[in-house]
């Protein structure tokens, strides 16, 4: 969702979009059915009051009957508390409703965001999609508590305050109905203005969220660079402009509502004018006076509260524009797979031998900048595989593409001599373990950030990872062991030891394909030795891609693929590359000439 595409205008209603939203009201539509009774039964009741005023009045309070008097005010009390009873079981009832559409809904775009491709999240911010599954949820729960089911009950009542009061003077009712003419033109403004206002709000909402979540993620960076001052500049004009916004939408109610009263006021002044004179030509009572004039005052009520459901309603229905876009994002674990044979699907665990092959691959983010072109090879079963190459050559973007998280624009990628994507994804990635240079670990113990939840994964064999990496050692040293909570990102971690759980985490889930983006460029040279040491073993029986800037970490590949710009220029042994006097002959002599220009300085 780009920027441009938050600040489009909505319409105030869709149906369609109205009618997708009620599918999650389907399962627990007798309760909405019951919640609509209750607010159409209680609307009704609001209206017997101006009658029992007037019978009080006119049968009791004129003939001096204070029996009659007292049975007429016990009904109304009874009228009231019934009333009161009521609304409280509708409301507890519409607040039920509304959690459980946001229940459903929040689980709904949760799963949708773990299945979309890493591509969707390279164009969209992290805090614009958390305010899909906050701000404008919550706006679809206001929509089902006080705005959909609400509107029946406002129109329900003002039709039943207009009937009565045409029953007791159609005079009078017409010159009630002589002022709305200017309610219209009011709230028809009010709608405008609040409609423009109400965007203006949830796009600047986005922005801070967005805006927040990137300078709190970077918030090492910011403090490094001594960037406090200058971000807080930044937040404080996003923080300003969504201020103004809400501050437009505050003057417009605060405008409308007295706009509303002024009216309201005028049609009472009206009616005291007019009516009062038919009271004293003794052409209307004294209690149908009174009566008329309540009902007045609640014939007006409901209209100011339309205004608001107006607003509900605009707002809901931007909230669920955004929201089904989200949800109507093609889903990676829906596409294709049908063709696959019943009984790979049916297998448990390792069901590839890890051949690998790229037939003719290209691939770009951009349209207009290839970054692979014509990529093949092909990596046997049980091979350990180096890629190597300048930064921007491609490297880690085969392995993004192997890893499914994007598609190539033509060409195809195999495993098994199969087409992965004619693979279920949750098939293709259970087959590849992963361990990058940047690890990420979850806010849980180390042993559920080494299992990941797959119940599957003993604690037994988590122990083992570990001990096969030689994180043994220093998981044991801490206080609770393999249950010592990780904070967020694992900042009580130092990096070499969230390597090294990484690397617990790909192995206890022993995948016959092995890759290592950068695995080892973030630890100590103690730390790293251990991990080549325990990296010799584990690559028996398993085949292995190794991304390494440093040389020295992949010499003992049984091959390795150099590529120049998108292109693979080289494959072959190290003895070979090196006999080539080529790409990969200049790399080493330059890295290694740089070691020891280094070491010299250092003597030196």
């Amino acid at each position: 969702m780009a920027q441009q595409e938050e600040e489009q205008l909505t319409k105030t209603y869709d149906a369609a979009l109205m009618r997708r939203l009620l599918k999650y009201v389907k399962p627990i539509r007798n309760y909405m059915i019951l919640g609509v009774a209750l607010l159409l039964f209680n609307s009704g009741l609001s209206v017997l009051g101006p009658i029992l005023t007037k019978i009080g009045i006119d049968k009791y309070i004129v003939n001096h009957d204070k029996h009659g008097l007292a049975l007429i005010g016990l009904l109304y009390l009874g009228v009231l508390v019934l009333g009161f009873a009521v609304n409280y079981a509708r409301t507890v009832l519409m607040e039920w409703i509304g959690q459980h559409v946001m229940y459903d809904l929040r689980l709904e775009i949760f799963a949708h965001l773990q299945r979309l491709p890493l591509a969707f999240f390279d164009r969209n911010p992290v805090g614009r999609l958390m305010t899909r599954v906050t701000n404008d949820v919550q706006a679809l729960n206001e929509l089902f508590t006080s705005g959909l089911v609400a509107v029946f009950g406002d129109v329900f009542m003002l039709a039943g305050i207009i009937i009565a009061m045409f029953n007791l003077n159609w005079g009078l009712t017409l010159i009630t109905l002589s002022v709305v003419p200017l309610l219209f033109i009011a709230t028809l403004i009010f709608k405008h203005k609040v409609r423009n206002a109400e965007r203006l709000i949830r796009v600047r909402i986005a922005r801070i969220n967005a805006f927040l979540q990137e300078n709190l993620t970077g918030m090492a960076v910011v403090q490094l660079f001594n960037r406090e001052q200058e971000n807080f500049k930044r937040f404080d004009e996003k923080n300003r402009d969504h201020l103004e916004a809400y501050r437009k939408t505050i003057f417009y109610y605060a405008v409308f509502y007295p706009v509303v009263e002024f009216i309201s006021a005028l049609a009472i002044a009206l009616i005291i004018w007019y009516g009062g004179g038919q009271v004293i030509a003794t052409t209307l009572s004294f209690g149908a006076l009174v009566a008329f004039i309540m009902y007045v005052e609640m014939f007006f009520r409901p209209i100011s509260d339309l205004a608001e459901k107006y607003g509900i309603l605009q707002t809901a229905m931007a909230s669920s524009e955004r929201i089904f876009k989200l949800l109507d994002e093609k889903d990676e674990l829906a596409e294709a797979g049908d063709a696959v044979s019943t009984a790979l699907l049916s297998r448990n665990g390792r069901w590839a031998r890890g051949e690998i092959e790229f037939r003719n691959v290209e691939f770009s983010y951009r349209a207009e900048e290839k970054v692979l072109k014509n990529v093949s090879f092909k990596i046997d079963a049980g091979e350990t595989i180096a890629i190597v190459g300048a930064t921007g050559s491609g490297k880690t973007t085969i392995i993004s593409l192997l890893l499914r998280f994007y598609a190539p624009q033509s060409g195809q990628i195999l495993i098994d001599r199969q087409d992965i994507h004619q693979l279920p994804l949750y098939h293709v990635r259970s087959q590849i373990g992963l361990v990058l240079q940047d690890v990420f670990l979850f806010a849980d113990s180390v042993e559920e950030n080494i299992r990941l939840g797959d119940k599957n994964i003993s604690s037994e064999r988590v122990r083992q990872a570990a001990a096969e990496v030689n994180a043994l050692r220093f998981i044991e040293k801490l206080s609770k062991g393999f249950q010592e909570p990780v904070i967020e990102r694992g900042n009580n971690l130092s990096v070499g030891q969230k390597q090294l759980i990484a690397f617990a985490r790909a192995l206890a889930y022993d995948p016959p394909i092995l890759i290592l983006d950068e695995a080892t460029s973030s630890v100590d040279t103690e730390t790293e030795l251990l991990i080549q040491e325990a990296l010799e073993r584990l690559m028996q029986n398993r085949t292995s891609l190794i991304i390494a800037h440093r040389l020295s970490t992949i010499q003992h590949a049984n091959r390795i693929i150099v590529l120049h710009k998108g292109q693979v220029r080289e494959f072959g042994t190290h003895e070979e590359l090196m006999a080539l006097h080529g790409i990969y002959y200049r790399l080493y002599e330059l890295q290694f000439a740089g070691q020891e220009r280094v070491e010299q300085r250092l003597a030196g």
